[in-house]
């Protein structure tokens, strides 16, 4: 299975504000865009969505910025996961072309015990206990290292 590419950052944003959190480091969506390689608009919607789950908090003014929540280092991954990536299918039978198929598939079935068998095999992680070190020393160099891909 493949996350959504707004998801991965969701994840991605998480780590980086739990690192943060521990440095009593000053995020913003942009310093989180720059770490992650990835548009201030895309991460300020996944930020925005992540404020309205309660897993992170945005603190205005000075000295104000980007949380992470309790909640937000204590979630489940695979519960975080399933509500960023909503119920959806696997693969689509249905559409302008569906699948002729449908009705009496079996695939289709092993396809959504498939994906919930990904989900809880990350239930057990946290986004704090996925930060703890090696992955730690990792996500706090984030900030500091040279953008890889195409500038903004």
């Amino acid at each position: 299975m493949q996350l959504s590419r707004s998801s991965d950052l969701a994840l991605r944003a998480l780590m980086r504000l739990a690192v943060a959190d521990e440095r009593e480091e000053r995020m913003t969506a942009a310093v989180i865009a720059e770490s992650v390689e990835a548009s201030v608009s895309h991460v300020a919607k996944i930020v925005s969505r992540l404020v309205e789950l309660g897993l992170a908090e945005s603190r205005r003014g000075r000295g104000g910025g980007l949380v992470i929540t309790e909640l937000g280092r204590h979630e489940s991954v695979g519960r975080l996961l399933r509500r960023l990536e909503g119920p959806g299918e696997v693969v689509q039978c249905e559409g302008p072309t569906p699948c002729p198929l449908a009705g009496n598939c079996g695939l289709r079935r092993a396809l959504v015990d498939a994906r919930e068998a990904f989900f809880a095999t990350l239930d057990p992680l946290t986004v704090d206990g996925i930060v703890r070190t090696p992955t730690r020393q990792v996500s706090l160099s984030l900030g500091a290292r040279p953008r890889t891909g195409p500038g903004p």
